[in-house]
């Protein structure tokens, strides 16, 4: 029986893997057999992650991580969860190839996936000029026009920021009106590098090896037309990846995982989660990182606070 199984690759669950295994926890990580790495797979240069000046390939960074835990005696299994048994004292973690794998603590950190526009698009011009989070990708698109589709809080905020940056950003959605706050929607009206695109949708992202614009159709009467731009951005919400855990871990409003204050902890002993499944604000490598960090320490103190319980009552036994 194992220590610890962390399922997740991402920041979180390498990291996790890293603080475990040096402390001779000898976690497994299951990375997933079709998404290993998590959402940084994903994207090209990420420029905000510490130690890299230069910065450095997502792909790369990745791998990096990986190295690192598997250094320190880290496994990692490329297999997908498909059951979790978390209640009691023994963890199971049932397998797409039918192997069942037991551990006294669990490390849950699945990440989330941004929503996308459903379009064939979007597989080549992810990071050519596509984006899913404008904090990480902003600074590429100096002087540039570019677009957000979304109506909500997430994307008047995304918009906003990128104002910064570009010399122009469309904000388009498929009312007449938007969703987000009354003061974020005033910020965004009073902001002159920001145009209002209503009552329309994108049904193709143009553009060979980047982005070149997107064809439009209006909502109301179907005409279509196209919208020349340099970048865009997608911000129509991101789903938490907890549907393993339905029933057995308790979930906030926002759907994500419920821990304990600042902790990893969540409501069953022994099982952590980490990274932007607990995270429904940040979303940052970084800060996913850093939440990695936590539950390998909350789990290094829970299994260590077992085997003091377990030593006390053999000695109480003999």
């Amino acid at each position: 029986m194992r220590q610890i199984i962390i399922i997740g690759s991402g920041p979180a669950g390498y990291t996790a893997a890293i603080y475990a295994a040096r402390a001779n926890l000898e976690p497994l990580v299951i990375a997933s057999s079709v998404e290993a790495g998590g959402e940084l797979m994903n994207t090209t240069e990420v420029e905000n992650f510490p130690g890299f000046p230069d910065g450095i390939m997502g792909p790369d960074l990745m791998a990096k991580l990986q190295v690192q835990a598997e250094k320190f005696g880290a496994e990692v299994l490329y297999d997908d969860v498909v059951s979790l048994e978390l209640d009691g004292e023994v963890k199971k973690v049932r397998l797409g190839s039918g192997e069942t794998h037991e551990a006294r603590s669990v490390i849950f950190a699945t990440g989330s996936a941004y929503r996308k526009l459903g379009l064939a698009e979007e597989e080549h011009l992810s990071g050519h000029g596509l984006s899913w989070c404008a904090t990480c990708d902003g600074f590429f698109f100096r002087e540039k026009t570019i677009a957000v589709v979304g109506g909500g809080d997430s994307a008047i905020e995304e918009a906003t920021f990128l104002t910064r940056f570009a010399s122009k950003v469309y904000v388009i959605h498929r009312r007449d009106q938007l969703r987000a706050s009354k003061i974020m929607q005033n910020r965004a009206f009073e902001n002159d590098k920001i145009e209002f695109v209503w009552n329309s949708e994108v049904v193709s992202i143009n553009g060979e090896s980047a982005v070149t614009g997107v064809t439009l159709r209006d909502t109301v009467t179907g005409e279509e037309r196209d919208l020349a731009l340099d970048g865009l951005f997608v911000a129509i919400g991101n789903d938490p990846r907890t549907h393993l855990v339905h029933g057995q871990l308790d979930l906030t409003p926002a759907g994500t995982i419920a821990v304990d204050g600042r902790s990893s902890k969540t409501n069953l002993p022994g099982v952590f989660a980490a990274g932007d499944v607990i995270d429904p604000t940040y979303r940052q490598a970084v800060t996913a990182a850093g939440s990695g960090t936590v539950a390998a320490l909350d789990a290094e103190h829970y299994l260590a606070a077992l085997d003091q319980t377990e030593r006390e009552a053999l000695s109480l036994a003999n």
